[in-house]
């Protein structure tokens, strides 16, 4: 069996564009026109990627994210037809992978398709079952657990992979782009606010959880883990 892809997209046109593409490179698609029939498709076909639209009818994109991450760390592109940095800014805090403005190019979109199915398998398939400990924190990237005071945490995929490779080479300052590179990997198409925006989300969750280590930028460079004496 193929890899699946779930088109969620009220506009009939572009999800029968989108099936008809991906289906000749060899993909198995099916479609959702509204956000409610999106869920309940996700839930029933267990899809490998979701191209989530973000304006749609009964549920928008962003609460159809909301409850899937819920679930499920699989990979989400989102698709919007305004190139708004708010919207992109809050897509990725909820927990997407990706996003692509409309109207886009079918080539480009199969790239991050590929990109974000790259990255996730690779993450998938990580054999280290070390556990990152420091102070009231807990980091284990083979189970996507994050422990603060003992306690699991929900965290996103992506902020649990920056979080485990800052952690894992603390005290070492590293720019956006590094972090691009290391984390979301070298053909990711996105820019360097999505550090930035996955950055601010850590230390929400991380305020006040010890004095002992501290989520760091060094202005004019970048961000690190860093152990306090």
């Amino acid at each position: 069996m193929g890899t699946k892809l779930l088109v969620v997209d009220d506009e009939m046109n572009i999800c029968e564009l989108l099936k008809a593409y991906f289906e000749n490179e060899g993909y198995e698609v099916k479609t959702a026109n509204d956000g409610v029939e999106g869920v309940t498709y996700f839930k029933m076909y267990e899809p490998d990627l979701v191209l989530l639209d973000l304006m749609m009818p009964k549920k928008d994109g962003l609460q159809v994210c909301r409850e899937i991450r819920e679930v499920s760390s699989k990979p989400i592109i989102m698709v919007t037809a305004k190139d708004d940095v708010f919207d992109k800014v809050l897509c990725l805090e909820l927990g997407a992978d990706d996003f692509v403005v409309k109207p886009f190019d079918m080539k480009e979109l199969s790239a991050r398709v590929k990109a974000v199915l790259r990255r996730y398998a690779s993450h998938d398939n990580q054999n280290d079952d070390e556990v990152i400990k420091f102070d009231n924190i807990e980091i284990s990237l083979q189970k996507y657990e994050l422990k603060l005071n003992g306690k699991s945490v929900d965290i996103p995929p992506k902020e649990l992979e920056l979080l485990y490779f800052l952690a894992s080479n603390y005290n070492r300052v590293f720019t956006r782009d590094q972090l691009l590179d290391k984390v979301w990997g070298f053909d990711y198409l996105g820019d360097s606010r999505t550090v930035d925006v996955h950055v601010k989300r850590l230390r929400e969750k991380l305020q006040d959880v010890s004095d002992k280590w501290i989520l760091k930028t060094v202005w004019g460079v970048g961000y690190k883990f860093e152990i306090l004496q």
